[in-house]
């Protein structure tokens, strides 16, 4: 046991410590990994060979396994391409099933698209290891040509050997990408229901499939399918933090809001109820406080415009009270006072009307200075003051300034 506990030092720059911690822990507490855990801690590592082989080792010494496996994932050789099919058209009824769960954003008519793609796709033959060896050869001759003609001036006769070597390069590098195309429905598949739609998935991990295709090397041993995993879960992780919420939360909070909802649902079969938030601090080894923070970020929000009930008539803002709004009874109330105000200013001459609403702000606009408004009827500030103050005058009489009163007593 105190070998379990004895830290293990983060084997590359750029990854997070405090979560390089966690996931070991988690890794000793259940002797193994899962992929998409690492590949979340290693999101901001440029992928390769060397990453891969330097993380599993030091992985493999501390006792931790790591479980690659992807269903469908890597073909047997052999496997013909109907049977491939099918299971992914299993996966459309599944997936269908998800999106009555996932919010509106998410879903679509996209069934059909699924479908024709995946037959597209299934009629491209699968390759051996050493078709994947060969394609990367001719796509490693097409960059070493590329370069020759970008950085030299061969001649006529072996510009046009370089120029066929890029052209091969070019081709081998499609054919090893659309042969892979399956592997990625394969590993999208898996996060649908999400908050994504699946060809979003699908396109994602198309864009990380290319970044592997750049990336192989093929002297390093890996078969290419094993590489290009880990090139399109952390494309698509990526995209789900990025893409799959309204209001995004940050990536480096989505594992724990994913690991809280993995460890939620696990409490919620063995209590057979909802697990409180002390329940869920003790499994998840986090602070109360803490939890609840998790909690709140995880809900997905609302829309005020979603229908209530079955008729479609009321909206859910509808039902919500704006504490920022006026209550019917203030705004009957100033309605009465500007009626009020405006009958007793109707009893003084225009000039003396507009003077006041100038000076006190009754035209709707800020309240104007003795300059500004003598200014604006051609008179000195002193003049405009002494009308102001007769004014005035005339308003507190009893007469008049009753109308007004009321309001004062009222408020």
């Amino acid at each position: 046991m105190a070998e379990d506990a004895t830290p293990i030092r983060v084997p590359l720059e750029g990854i997070d410590p405090t979560e390089w911690d966690e996931l070991v822990d988690r890794g000793r507490e259940h002797g193994e990994l899962a992929a998409d855990d690492l590949v979340h801690v290693l999101r901001h590592i440029e992928l390769s060979e060397e990453v891969l082989t330097r993380v599993s080792e030091v992985l493999s010494r501390a006792g931790i396994a790591l479980d690659e496996a992807v269903h469908d994932a890597t073909p047997v050789q052999g496997a013909s391409r109907p049977s491939m099919v099918d299971k992914d058209e299993r996966l459309l009824s599944r997936s269908r099933r998800r999106r009555r769960t996932t919010r509106s954003s998410s879903g679509g008519g996209s069934s059909d698209a699924v479908r024709l793609y995946l037959q597209e796709i299934g009629q491209v033959d699968l390759l051996t290891a050493e078709d994947e060896r060969r394609l990367a050869r001719l796509m490693e001759e097409g960059r070493l040509a590329a370069e020759r003609l970008e950085n030299e001036a061969p001649a006529p006769a072996e510009r046009r050997l370089l120029r066929r070597a890029v052209e091969r390069g070019t081709r081998a590098k499609n054919e090893l990408t659309q042969a892979n195309l399956r592997l990625v429905v394969s590993i999208a598949k898996r996060y649908s229901g999400r908050g994504m739609q699946l060809l979003d998935l699908i396109q994602e991990g198309n864009l990380g499939l290319m970044r592997a295709v750049e990336k192989f090397d093929y002297t390093k041993g890996f078969k290419f399918s094993t590489y290009a995993t880990w090139w399109i879960r952390q494309a698509i992780t990526r995209s789900i933090a990025d893409q799959a919420r309204t209001i995004r939360i940050p990536v480096h909070m989505v594992e724990h809001v994913n690991r809280l909802s993995r460890i939620r649902r696990q409490l919620h079969q063995e209590l057979e109820r909802e697990p409180t938030v002390d329940e869920l601090a003790k499994a998840l080894h986090l602070d109360p406080e803490r939890v609840h923070a998790l909690l709140q970020i995880a809900q997905d929000p609302l829309s005020l415009d979603s229908p209530v009930g079955e008729e479609d008539e009321s909206n859910l803002g509808d039902f919500i009270e704006d504490a920022n709004g006026e209550r019917p009874v203030d705004a009957a109330t100033r309605a009465m006072l500007h009626e009020a105000v405006v009958e007793v200013l109707g009893e003084l001459s225009a000039r003396e009307q507009e003077i006041v609403r100038m000076r006190f702000g009754l035209d709707g606009s800020h309240i104007r200075t003795l300059e500004e408004v003598g200014r604006t009827f051609g008179v000195t500030r002193e003049r405009i003051r002494q009308i102001e103050v007769k004014t005035l005058a005339k308003l507190r009489l009893p007469e008049r300034s009753a109308k007004l009163r009321e309001f004062l007593d009222a408020g």
